[in-house]
């Protein structure tokens, strides 16, 4: 990875972790592991989950009933969590993903006003 990629990571708003864990999991049932890896590839790299952020998160929610976990195989034959979505899980991630596309827009709108644009 290029040393300014590295440089450029942005660390996670509150709350955006686990919108991004909800989305990961949106196609289907993943470990830890491949819930890090289907981020940082979705964002090119730029976000970079470290696991002790990551399941802090899905423990909290697990015991909210947004998502459920079971031990499975993975496909190097290591016993592993998986986790998936729950009907809850999918609700709360269109919600959280309004709220995203409300909020990003906003602040697009903000800055790329022109400054005789904003207020006083």
């Amino acid at each position: 990875m290029p040393r300014d990629r590295y440089q450029n990571r942005i660390e996670l708003l509150q709350g955006t972790l686990d919108m991004l864990v909800l989305r990961a999991l949106r196609a289907g049932p993943r470990h830890g592991y491949g819930i890090t890896q289907t981020i940082a590839a979705g964002s090119r790299d730029v976000l970079q989950v470290e696991t002790g952020s990551l399941y802090p998160a899905l423990h909290r929610m697990e015991k909210r009933g947004l998502v459920v976990a079971e031990w499975a195989l993975t496909d190097f034959n290591q016993r592993a969590k998986f986790y998936r979505l729950t009907p809850a899980g999918r609700r709360q991630l269109e919600a959280e993903r309004a709220r995203w596309d409300l909020m990003a827009e906003a602040i697009t709108r903000l800055m790329n006003a022109k400054d005789s644009e904003a207020p006083a």
